[in-house]
């Protein structure tokens, strides 16, 4: 892993470190091609150069965000926007993460993709690639 994210875990309080550390570890695991990085201020993880999932320190806790969510079909994922296909869910300890529904999100961002790498160059238009 890239050694900047264990330096973002590592900033974070106690409860929210166990959070980071935990979803790295599965993001890892579970999606062992991709690379990751910092990128705009957290943690991402990117297929092909197309940003993925990714995890930020919010107010009301650690948002887990996966750029295409919103086609998952997954209640406990929320849709802010129509515009962007993300989705998002906050956790503030690891006990409020579900092993199987964390598996089953990383194997549908994988399955589910648009096209955030080229979004720039389509000018806010995203395009699926999966």
């Amino acid at each position: 892993m890239n050694p900047d994210i264990l330096k973002y875990n590592e900033t974070q309080e106690l409860n929210h470190q166990e959070v980071c550390d935990l979803l790295a570890r599965e993001i890892g695991q579970n999606l062992p091609e991709s690379e990751n990085k910092i990128w705009h201020g957290h943690p991402v993880w990117f297929l092909d150069g197309n940003p993925i999932v990714g995890y930020s320190k919010q107010k009301p806790g650690i948002r887990l965000m996966f750029w295409s969510g919103a086609d998952f079909e997954e209640s406990k994922l929320s849709v802010v926007g129509r515009r962007f296909k993300d989705a998002s869910v906050i956790f503030n300890d690891i006990s409020e993460i579900n092993s199987a529904d964390l598996h089953r999100w990383l194997k549908k961002a994988k399955e589910i993709q648009w096209d955030y790498k080229h979004i720039v160059k389509r000018k806010g238009r995203l395009e699926r690639l999966k």
